[in-house]
């Protein structure tokens, strides 16, 4: 990847590459219809060309590629969770991460700069303990540090004894990163249109077509399609798109907002996070500050943004850094979210035979996104659900085989 950029950028003279060939007509039917054209649905659209060579393939979306929740995150990448189930999953995400850019020939900003989360009580030094130790058993390499260590990973914290929220401690991921998000959907798009997978913007799904307990098609505002299978993966609409399959789930939606400053001179290296405050910093390689927290108290399909949101995660903000008091905001906006009871996400098998879901992401969707397409995609190609799908699978509110992940981040809930 450096190479060639480098050669790229030495060139005399340079010919057009065109990322993105969009269709104009629908064609009648596809082996695979992808209902989402965030990252995730991306994602899969680009393993299921490139890795099973299923290549008649259709993206569609009410908006513009990657114009949703994709768009409106804080790029987060990490494997600091709490249940083994998740750890692993996690896991997985963040190694394919880390070849990712070569892999699609696509720069995704991929830096690896390690997370801190901060506990200011004993109470989540104990719960630090217990996701340390799942971390080590998985190969994570997540570890507790003191206030030493932290003075020494974070030197501009503030840190005093006799802190409102003092900082006791903290839980040390250093394979964690950020990425472009955008970036990322870019990347598959791309990839996945060179192999023939057409993506089909401001094409919104209005139906799903039924035949006894199995799916065969969508209905469109351009259309009826045919289809052998439908993957499902619209993030915080997918309440409102499961009822059009004549199903509910078990998910709430809640909007969940960031902001971000003007550019600083790096200071700021690893990722910042306090699950006591509720808030969480990063500084971008153009030296703004990303700060965000937790999602709004109240249900709502809506992307705005509001004062009080902002005058908390500032104040917050401003506990651990309170030098940065006198630097400008330049915006703020927000997402909407797919919370389920346990925190976790839903993915395989609905009710409908051939409807695929991939749901319930709240707040921590675009760190999964390339296992997520690259399981997704395994699992359509052989209709079944791989072992390290099953443990999020719908089935799980029914029998109570839950995977608790109330804890594992600095936003709450």
């Amino acid at each position: 990847m450096v190479l060639r950029l480098l050669k790229y950028g030495l060139r005399s003279h340079y010919v057009p590459r065109p990322d993105f060939r969009f269709p104009t007509e629908l064609k009648p039917s596809y082996d695979v219809v992808i209902i989402g054209a965030g990252g995730h649905g991306l994602g899969a659209a680009y393993y299921l060309s490139n890795h099973w060579g299923i290549r008649n393939v259709c993206v569609l979306d009410k908006g513009y590629l990657a114009g949703g929740n994709t768009a409106r995150n804080t790029a987060v990448i990490r494997s600091n969770y709490i249940t083994p189930e998740s750890v692993r999953f996690y896991k997985e995400s963040v190694g394919l991460f880390q070849t990712l850019s070569e892999e699609l020939d696509y720069n995704l900003m991929y830096t690896q700069r390690g997370q801190l989360t901060l506990a200011h009580s004993d109470a989540t030094m104990r719960t630090f303990r217990m996701r340390a130790e799942v971390g080590k058993h998985l190969g994570t390499g997540i570890e507790m540090v003191d206030r030493k260590q932290i003075a020494e990973i974070v030197p501009q914290l503030h840190m005093p004894e006799d802190h409102r929220y003092p900082i006791l401690g903290g839980l040390w991921h250093p394979d964690g990163g950020t990425g472009r998000h955008d970036s990322v959907a870019w990347g598959f798009a791309a990839r996945a249109m060179d192999k023939g997978v057409e993506v089909h913007q401001r094409t919104e799904v209005t139906g799903i077509i039924k035949e006894g307990d199995r799916c065969v098609g969508v209905e469109t505002t351009k259309g009826r399609i045919r289809c052998g299978n439908v993957i499902q993966a619209v993030a915080g609409m997918s309440s409102v798109v499961a009822k059009l399959a004549g199903f509910r789930l078990p998910i709430r939606t809640y909007p969940l907002q960031a902001m971000v400053t003007q550019p600083l001179k790096p200071f700021l290296g690893p990722l910042v996070s306090s699950s006591g405050l509720h808030a969480y910093v990063s500084q971008t390689s153009r030296g703004e500050l990303v700060i965000g927290g937790g999602s709004d108290p109240y249900e709502l399909y809506s992307t705005r943004s509001t004062l009080d949101l902002k005058e908390s995660l500032i104040g917050h903000t401003l506990e651990l850094f309170p030098f940065l008091a006198g630097v400008r905001l330049l915006r703020q906006w927000a997402g909407i979210t797919d919370m389920t009871p346990d925190y976790s996400p839903i993915m395989g098998e609905s009710p409908v035979r051939n409807y695929w879901l991939d749901a319930g992401w709240g707040t921590w969707g675009f760190k999964a996104t390339p296992v997520c397409g690259k399981r997704m995609a395994e699992t359509v190609a052989n209709e079944k659900v791989p072992d390290i799908l099953e443990p999020f699978a719908l089935k799980r509110f029914k029998t109570f085989d839950l995977v608790n992940e109330m804890g594992a981040t600095a936003a709450s809930h």
